[in-house]
């Protein structure tokens, strides 16, 4: 290793183990709050250029979300997988380690993706179809999902470079990329849709554009050399041991994410028995608490590197500390944007559509969400803490409970008795009762952590 990185690497290390805990969360999380901000603002500019079309149109968006679901359930178990690892490896400052992990999470991530986008394009009628379309959503819902297909292995590897950054602790090179993305996505959505009369299907092809671009510009921190860890060839591992190292500690990234591209089946499968206006509200609503949870939990992923790093340097008491943190701060801060959602939640249905029955359904709903949003910061930094550390089996627990497995029955249930009111109490239940496991579970493991060594 040459003096210049090894002078980097001591330098890394030292700002991990050493930066008041709070502080160095917040560095960290900013900038991912940003990039996570970024990246909901312009999901729900596509949802409002797209909804301006037609309200079948502005439902397709709904559909289509649980292809991106799919993606992302992939590039996060690759990316989240390999950027534990990544960060326990630096840690204990064996880089080398660190870029064998990046360099085989990457490769598996470009080939679900292929497999992901090619499989997609052969069986795509079925896939919508599938998805919750009904038959006037159906031809928007294909014209839009075949870009979304075609930019599979972008949207799956740019998950794996994101995560690698964060992990190493260079959240602010991981946002410029993806906030690049974002706004070029929504500065193109409009001149496709509108200026070029393309329809949804413009929508489409600025957002599989911006997720290329964005693609070129994280890939371009590696190649500059701005990570500690490497993407090469000769890194890439044909062990089993540690692609089993990366596929099982990304295990409760790819429950979550693929649990909720089902829950979105099942909500839009419920909701097509109230017609298209309800699963076009219920889009919208998704659409805009995933944005309130970008902003109060985005501090959280500035926790996971810290975690992982200091956990790797059996720096205990910092990840105590760092877990209260992050905890309290993002339950706080969720609590504050969820009631001014509240307040305003028929204005915010009414940006998308001005339909009497969406805006009802709508503000219902999410007034329903916002009330039990501030519960969803404990099992989602309960997780965070047992994935970072490598602490697959709970975080894979915890992951499903969150993202599904309570949510699901729910969902399925309480329509029978509830009507559409039903469907609405479904995800915020299920986050409440996802708090009840996760607190007690990382209160044990907290107290069972060892001291520094």
């Amino acid at each position: 290793m040459s003096q210049t990185i090894q002078l980097s690497a001591d330098s890394q290390y030292k700002k991990m183990t050493e930066t008041p805990v709070a502080k160095l969360i917040l560095s960290l999380g900013i900038p991912t709050t940003v990039s996570m901000l970024i990246t909901n603002i312009y999901n729900m500019a596509d949802s409002y250029f797209v909804s301006q079309v037609s309200l079948s149109a502005g439902g397709a968006t709904g559909v289509v979300f649980g292809i991106m679901s799919i993606l992302q359930a992939f590039g996060f178990m690759f990316g989240h997988g390999a950027g534990s690892n990544i960060s326990r490896m630096l840690g204990s400052k064996h880089i080398e380690k660190a870029s064998r992990y990046a360099s085989t999470g990457f490769l598996w991530a470009l080939i679900s993706g292929l497999i992901i986008m090619a499989s997609g394009l052969i069986f795509l009628k079925p896939l919508m179809r599938l998805l919750g379309s009904t038959d006037t959503i159906l031809p928007y819902a294909m014209d839009y999902g075949m870009w979304i297909l075609l930019a599979a292995p972008a949207m799956t590897t740019s998950c794996v470079l994101n995560n690698i950054l964060r992990y190493e602790g260079k959240a602010t090179l991981a946002m410029i990329g993806l906030t690049t993305g974002g706004i070029l996505n929504m500065v193109l959505d409009p001149l496709f849709i509108f200026t070029f009369d393309m329809g949804i299907s413009g929508a489409g092809l600025a957002t599989a554009l911006s997720q290329y671009i964005s693609f070129g510009i994280l890939i371009s921190m590696f190649l500059r050399n701005k990570t500690q860890s490497k993407l090469s060839v000769r890194f890439i591992a044909k062990e089993l041991v540690t692609i089993g190292d990366i596929v099982v500690t990304g295990l409760p990234s790819l429950a979550r994410q693929g649990l909720n591209s089902v829950s979105t089946m099942v909500l839009n499968a419920q909701a097509k028995v109230f017609g298209d206006a309800a699963i076009a509200a219920m889009g919208y609503v998704g659409r805009t608490s995933s944005l309130i949870f970008s902003v109060g939990l985005g501090i959280g992923q500035g926790f996971q590197p810290v975690s992982g790093f200091n956990y790797g340097a059996k720096k205990y008491t910092r990840v105590r500390k760092g877990t209260w943190f992050t905890l309290f701060f993002g339950a706080a801060f969720m609590g504050i944007i969820s009631a001014a959602c509240f307040g305003l939640a028929s204005q915010i249905i009414s940006l998308f559509r001005k339909e009497t029955l969406v805006v009802e359904i709508g503000s219902m709903a999410l007034r329903i969400m916002c009330v039990f949003l501030m519960f969803l910061p404990v099992s989602v930094v309960a997780t965070m803490l047992f994935q970072s550390i490598g602490k697959s089996l709970p975080a894979f627990v915890l992951s499903c409970l969150q993202s599904g497995l309570i949510f699901i029955p729910l969902c399925l249930i309480l329509p029978r008795f509830l009507g559409i009111t039903g469907i609405a109490l479904s995800q915020p239940l299920a986050y409440f009762a996802s708090a009840l496991v996760s607190l007690p579970m990382m209160l044990v493991f907290l107290r069972h952590l060892p001291k520094n060594e």
